[in-house]
């Protein structure tokens, strides 16, 4: 079945099911109506009339809860076409995404992947040689700038106002 055609029957399921439903309340109007004529007939005294129209509420209420009855039913069947669409719709999805992977593997040459992965590390080796050197050179600069002596006045300048010790 196409999808097309499947979209279609749920479309027409799904109008059936409203249209079952605008029958129920339809049918509960109905049987409000007769209940207002029953009791009207009662009023009158007039008991074959009110016999006949309790019976047509009776069969109005019935009418009703079958038209809802119906219309769930068929509810429940356009949420079964509907999870069968969209599983149609997602499998067709994963099948250009196997066939796009494939394709991905197909162009991947290993050993060329091998040599670009193994010429990264290198580069990556030789940024970190260079990193180490300029910290190093940093810190002796950094170090040679500010006197030592100046660096331990501080630390037991803020050492004694946190009320602490230094070794």
């Amino acid at each position: 079945m196409s999808m097309a055609s499947m979209e279609k029957h749920l479309f027409n399921l799904k109008f059936a099911a409203k249209e079952l439903e605008r029958n129920s309340k339809k049918c509960d109007k109905e049987e409000k109506a007769e209940k207002a004529k029953l009791k009207k007939a009662i009023e009158k005294g007039n008991m074959e009339v009110a016999k006949i129209h309790a019976e047509n509420a009776i069969r109005q209420k019935n009418q009703s809860l079958n038209f809802l009855r119906m219309s769930a039913r068929i509810d429940a069947t356009a949420s079964r076409v509907q999870s069968a669409v969209t599983t149609k719709k997602v499998s067709k999805s994963m099948e250009g995404v196997v066939k796009g992977m494939s394709a991905a593997m197909k162009s991947m040459n290993l050993e060329k992947i091998s040599t670009l992965m193994d010429n990264f590390e290198k580069q990556f080796e030789d940024l970190d040689v260079q990193t180490s050197v300029m910290e190093g050179a940093m810190s002796q600069t950094t170090a040679t700038n500010i006197p030592q002596d100046s660096v331990d006045v501080l630390m037991r300048q803020a050492a004694d106002e946190a009320g602490l010790e230094l070794n």
